[in-house]
């Protein structure tokens, strides 16, 4: 039989159950800093800097879900050495959805069940192809999807045309979408397609998949 702890009532705790339940307060510490932050409805350097800090001295919670969404953001963000006011904005609305404070979604819900989708999404090519984002992304700024489809090979684009070889929609895409900004993406891309255009629908959690 495995060695056991006891728990707050003096009963024993299967190891296992107690490493469980500790990654369980982290991560609920963590939410907590995150509605502190988002308490006054601004989010300022410094306590960017403090979540930061705070992942980076528990970095077994900083590998969890969310944890590690926003361990990963974070990486990108400090990548320059400072945060500038997109990048804060940004980190804002991963906060709110992290915490649940957003309405539109909670990360982690695939919203993308109402978005007309590829069905089935295709393997990714980036060398050559020409891609266009819309929408709001877990990965990082609109900036940061572009840098990475730059270094693979691939080109960026603001607005699709029928020569686009994939829209990609951001994991805080609303189901609203066609009453949104960049529901006009989808329509333009759907509307190229009845004329003749290639280009594929993709969600963000696909083409993350799909990065080296």
């Amino acid at each position: 039989m495995g060695k056991t702890d006891l728990d707050d009532h003096g009963q024993p705790l299967n190891k296992r159950f107690n490493a469980r339940r500790m990654a369980e307060r982290a991560i609920d510490e963590m939410l907590g800093i995150c509605k502190g932050i988002l308490a006054d409805g601004v989010v300022v350097p410094m306590e960017v800097e403090y979540l930061k800090d705070w992942l980076w001295s528990n970095k077994e919670t900083a590998g969890m879900w969310p944890a590690n969404v926003l361990a990963e953001r974070l990486r990108r963000i400090f990548a320059d050495g400072h945060v500038d006011s997109e990048e804060r904005e940004d980190l804002q609305e991963l906060l709110e959805s992290v915490t649940g404070l957003r309405d539109e979604t909670t990360i982690g819900e695939r919203k993308s069940t109402q978005l007309p989708l590829d069905d089935p999404m295709p393997d990714l090519d980036f060398e050559g192809r020409l891609f266009c984002f819309t929408g709001k992304f877990a990965y990082g700024t609109r900036n940061d999807c572009q840098y990475a489809v730059v270094q693979l090979g691939g080109q960026c684009q603001s607005n699709p045309t029928k020569k686009t070889d994939y829209l990609v929609i951001g994991i805080f895409g609303s189901n609203e979408w066609i009453h949104t900004t960049h529901g006009r993406k989808i329509e333009a891309v759907i509307q190229n397609r009845h004329k003749g255009a290639l280009t594929a629908i993709i969600d963000e959690d696909h083409w993350v998949k799909n990065l080296p």
